[in-house]
């Protein structure tokens, strides 16, 4: 009898320790809700980086919008100081002439247009006017075509030294090591600028100043671009080979739209040229055939006269089809 009460009394013991755990213990539902929120919290600390996630992200915005409004100011002030001196001309030109030199070269040009106009015989007006051209206009045309020719063969490179940034970067090297390498391996002029970068940083100035003086040097969007993206990255952080790498992808976009662009407008450009160049085809003809009908124009002061109109339309005519066939990216 006592060893039924006790085995009585043990079942008794179990069974409501089995009844007190299904009752008390959590479900297997309340289990996987557990465990989904634990990963969900760890997923908002791996990409928030912790709690004060969100009042860093502001903080960086802030810093970005400020950086970005400072750079917008800079561009302003650049773009008002649109009249150029001669020094800053000749640099963006690459030549390593002096500007009294410049103006000793514009006196003999001058000179030497002047000679070209008394020699063969021309009205006094006209070998002033040579004069003037040689003096002040030819000059002037050689330095800015020489400057435009020194910014397309920069354009033309400069995504490929990008390229370079992005891969000394994903390498491990530092920002102006990769510079350096672009300063001493890149072809001209992308090598001249990029070499004065790098000494500009090596005397004591800071990236922002050595950029904007490179952007002074070689006044281009693309300098602009550049130099946003590497003083943004200097201030609030980022991927710089990333951001680097879709700079170089959109400057070869507009390379590539720049090169359609020139297809598309290459047969108004050259009805353009055929049409400017009509007006002297014929007055050489007619110059062949009889020599005597011309004379008036060049001896008479209404000839004089007709001739300077006939210049002056000439002029207009060329620079509207010149404007007309531009279009800029």
């Amino acid at each position: 009898m006592d060893q039924q009460i006790l085995i009585v009394g043990v079942l008794g013991i179990v069974c409501f320790a089995a009844l007190a755990f299904v009752l008390l213990a959590p479900s297997q539902k309340d289990k996987t809700n557990q465990r989904v929120t634990a990963l969900n919290a760890a997923k908002t600390v791996k990409r928030g980086g912790g709690p004060n996630a969100e009042a860093q992200n502001k903080e960086r915005r802030k810093k970005l919008s400020e950086s970005l409004a400072a750079l917008e100011n800079k561009t302003k002030d650049l773009k008002k100081k649109k009249r150029l001196s001669m020094d800053q001309m000749l640099e963006q030109a690459g030549l390593t002439i002096k500007r009294q030199h410049f103006y000793i070269g514009s006196v003999v040009s001058a000179l030497t247009f002047g000679l070209i106009g008394v020699v063969s015989g021309q009205q006094p007006w006209i070998s002033g006017l040579l004069l003037v051209v040689g003096g002040l206009g030819f000059p002037r045309w050689s330095l800015n075509f020489l400057r435009k020719r020194r910014q397309k063969k920069f354009v033309t490179e400069f995504s490929n030294a990008i390229d370079v940034i992005v891969r000394g970067v994903k390498s491990g090297l530092p920002v102006n090591e990769c510079l350096k390498i672009i300063g001493r391996e890149a072809p001209r002029p992308v090598s001249d600028e990029f070499h004065m970068l790098t000494e500009g940083i090596r005397v004591g100035l800071s990236m922002e100043q050595a950029l904007e003086r490179m952007q002074e040097r070689m006044p281009l969007q693309e300098v602009n671009f550049f130099s946003i993206v590497l003083l943004i990255q200097q201030k609030t952080g980022g991927n710089l080979a990333e951001a680097l790498g879709n700079l170089a992808n959109v400057l070869r976009s507009r390379k590539l739209m720049e090169g359609k662009i020139k297809a598309l407008s290459s047969e108004a450009k050259a009805s353009a040229y055929i049409i400017g160049s009509l007006p002297f085809l014929v007055m050489g003809a007619v110059q062949l055939s009889s020599p005597d009908y011309l004379v008036p124009l060049f001896s008479t002061k209404v000839g004089n006269f007709i001739l300077i109109g006939a210049g002056v339309w000439m002029m207009t005519g060329i620079l509207v089809m010149k404007k007309m066939t531009q279009i800029k990216v």
